[in-house]
């Protein structure tokens, strides 16, 4: 159950806004369908990606016994090495990513540096480590396009505890904020992208991992993620009813909805839905259906239905 604890978070927000919509100008004749979904990739890819380098942090800090203030010592990232200084201050573990292709659907690359004051254990309420990206590549070997993510995120964890002990502690909440997340896309465009996450376990018949955005931005609450995509315009990532992943429901993402607001297009996703768009049950096999809403030209409603 350790190892699934650790890194079922990577899939929680990894097919959130992979939709095809159409939306024209009336008054000018743009048709902004390729800028849509191409940002909407840009921005499962980036929130995806994010959640797993948090599970890979989670993984090596809780593996470490100097950082996590536990005896045991066991180290394991499928595609990447770990090298660990506790002496420095502060101290650093570094994942260094080799490309491998062992999860199947990309390959990754570059360096990820997490750094801890001296003293300071990450099971202990409100320990804070820095997470620093450098030039960390994700490939995606459907189609060769890639994303290269550079910056700091700060990681606190809320609530103290560790994962391992999850089914005794009942809940555990973890922060992820940055505000200089670089984002060089695969047509050399580069951005800066700031977040603010927060993501809390708890134990329900196994693991339930409940994420929601913290920021205000605009007036807009509960913004997960925002910044300028790679067109140049402005969005906000909103998560107005939690997303929540059970391990009981074979770690599916079960339910939630998202708000994503663009200069050209608005769109609300919801989650965990049967082929018709009903909520369903969680057997954890076959495909969840999330549904996808918009305006289109005229103000005509839009709907899409999609598996994920």
């Amino acid at each position: 159950m350790k190892a699934k604890l650790l890194y079922v978070g990577a899939i929680i927000l990894s097919f959130s806004f992979l939709f095809t919509a159409c939306q024209k100008d009336t008054a000018t004749g743009n048709d902004y369908t390729a800028e849509t979904t191409t940002h909407s990739d840009d921005q499962s890819r980036f929130s995806g990606e994010m959640d797993a380098a948090a599970n890979d942090a989670n993984a090596a800090i809780e593996a470490t016994a100097g950082f996590a203030g536990r005896s045991e010592s066991i180290q394991s990232i499928c595609d990447a090495t770990i090298a660990v200084d506790t002496f420095s201050n502060p101290r650093t573990i570094t994942i260094t990513y080799n490309g491998t292709n062992c999860l199947g659907n990309r390959t990754r690359t570059g360096v990820i540096v997490l750094s801890m004051a001296q003293g300071v254990r990450w099971k202990n309420a409100g320990a804070v480590i820095n997470v620093t990206f450098q030039n960390f590549k994700i490939t995606r070997l459907s189609d060769n396009k890639s994303i290269t993510i550079n910056g700091t995120q700060s990681h606190t964890n809320v609530s103290g505890g560790l994962l391992i002990n999850l089914p005794t502690l009942n809940t555990i909440t973890h922060t992820i904020t940055s505000s200089n997340m670089s984002v060089t896309f695969d047509n050399g465009s580069q951005r800066t992208w700031q977040v603010a996450r927060q993501r809390v376990f708890t134990y329900n018949n196994g693991i339930v991992i409940t994420s929601t955005g913290t920021q205000t931005v605009g007036g807009v609450t509960g913004v997960a993620e925002w910044g300028t995509n790679r067109f140049g315009n402005t969005f906000t990532t909103a998560i107005t009813q939690p997303l929540v992943l059970r391990q009981d429901c074979n770690f599916r993402l079960v339910s939630g909805k998202l708000e994503h607001a663009a200069t050209v297009i608005n769109a609300s996703v919801t989650f965990g839905l049967n082929a018709a768009g009903n909520p369903t049950s969680c057997p954890g096999i076959g495909s969840y259906f999330m549904k996808i809403e918009w305006t289109g030209p005229a103000g005509i409603p839009r709907v899409v239905i999609l598996p994920y």
